[in-house]
């Protein structure tokens, strides 16, 4: 509204600079036309400049409470625990080890025989393991930690794509979307916490962090 004003005003102006040089000489010399024609070109240039640095710092404000929001779901065991800080998946709600010495393997698939499929069937298992296909963990050379970083640290991680796999914050969102792995944590199985915030949400706020300019948390 502030450049709105700004503009009406300058408009205001030159209509009685132009109506006074009329009145005084009965018609309008063309060098004066042409610095007219500047002066609002300039007033325009000058008002959308805070009308847009608003906006933009607005659009951030929004895209760091989304990400940050989203953090419901990041930091939930069930995300967390397959994105650990060291090389050793963790289980259950306490994000303890897991049993048996279980390592991520080059390819996050588990290490020498103790391959993750080797437990991890294809669906949850009654009163066993968890599972839906290729259950796995990030690769070694991208192992995507979760566990104790800072909300600002893991957006900063996400959007790197020396750390995300190349990834555009498009694919980053179609992943959060539609793999099985991470559709997986609102339906673990039996005995196993799910995120307070649904799917829906998340992949709602994830949207709207990336639609908003990718701002992170400080």
């Amino acid at each position: 509204m502030s450049g709105i004003r700004k503009i009406f005003s300058a408009s205001l102006t030159i209509k009685a600079v132009v109506m006074a040089s009329i009145q005084k000489n009965n018609r309008v010399k063309a060098p004066l036309i042409v610095v007219l024609i500047l002066c609002v070109f300039i007033v325009l240039i000058l008002a959308s400049f805070p009308n847009r640095a608003g906006a933009d710092h607005q659009d951030n404000e929004i895209s760091r409470r989304a990400f940050t929001e989203s953090g419901k779901v990041l930091f939930h065991p069930r995300c967390a625990n397959c994105h650990p800080a060291g090389n050793t998946p963790l289980i259950r709600d306490d994000s303890q080890p897991h049993m048996f010495n279980v390592q991520r393997g080059a390819e996050g698939k588990g290490a020498g025989e103790m391959k993750c499929t080797l437990c991890h069937r294809d669906t949850n298992q009654p009163d066993g393991p968890p599972g839906v296909p290729n259950w796995h963990m990030p690769p070694e050379n991208m192992p995507m930690v979760f566990q104790g970083r800072t909300p600002g640290d893991l957006c900063r991680q996400l959007k790197d794509p020396k750390q995300n796999g190349g990834r555009t914050g498009e694919q980053i969102i179609n992943h959060i979307e539609k793999d099985p792995l991470v559709l997986w944590a609102w339906n673990p199985g039996q005995g196993r916490t799910v995120p307070k915030m649904s799917h829906e949400e998340f992949s709602a706020k994830m949207h709207e962090w990336l639609r908003k300019g990718e701002a992170c948390p400080e």
